[in-house]
């Protein structure tokens, strides 16, 4: 017998987790590339990227995407939004801090600075993982294409920035993290950007 003090629930109450929409829709719209874990998400208001695996948050990491907003056009420098998959990944055993130029390394490692300021050369280091827009019109097609827009993961000399928009279109983050990201990111993994 119910008490009057016994909690009721409401099934059209309980909220699901914030990432449940997009893991349906994922699994809904991208059945060829879901396969459910793990799957990145990145959210542009919190400059974090989440790691959910077997339905949960597994991970959480402070990014930095675009000083210059969110956009899809090339030349923009702004950081794409939507589905994308990992469409190549880079700097395999590289040293922390290892200087990459057109996805190569150049065998210099950077000064990581950690005061939030610029560095002159702004540096990709240590891992990248290539994005593939997976959405036609939105990010994957002529003027907008964020593999052709050489959209990556990956770490910066700029770690003091971390945490706010800093980068030239991809998604920042500490060296360290990025190193850890790309070990738990299979090939293919799904990153939502939103």
């Amino acid at each position: 017998m119910l008490e009057e003090t016994d909690p009721v629930y409401d099934e059209e109450k309980i909220e699901l987790p914030w990432y449940q929409p997009v893991m349906e829709r994922l699994e809904s719209d991208f059945p060829q590339y879901f396969v459910a874990d793990p799957v990145a998400i990145v959210r542009v208001d919190a400059q974090r990227l989440y790691v959910v695996r077997e339905g949960r948050v597994k991970r959480e990491f402070p990014v930095s995407t675009s000083r210059y907003g969110i956009g899809n056009q090339a030349g923009s420098y702004q950081t794409p939004l939507g589905v994308h998959r990992i469409s190549q990944k880079i700097g395999d055993e590289a040293p922390m801090g290892t200087v990459f130029r057109a996805r190569v390394d150049t065998g210099r490692i950077a000064d990581i600075v950690t005061d939030p300021r610029r560095t002159p050369e702004d540096n990709i280091t240590t891992r990248i993982l290539w994005l593939e827009g997976l959405e036609y019109g939105i990010n994957r097609g002529e003027g907008i294409d964020s593999f052709s827009r050489f959209i990556y993961i990956h770490g910066t000399d700029e770690e003091g920035l971390i945490g706010r928009p800093a980068s030239e279109g991809c998604v920042r983050m500490t060296n360290r993290d990025v190193i850890e990201l790309y070990d738990l990111m299979p090939y293919g993994s799904l990153v939502v950007i939103q």
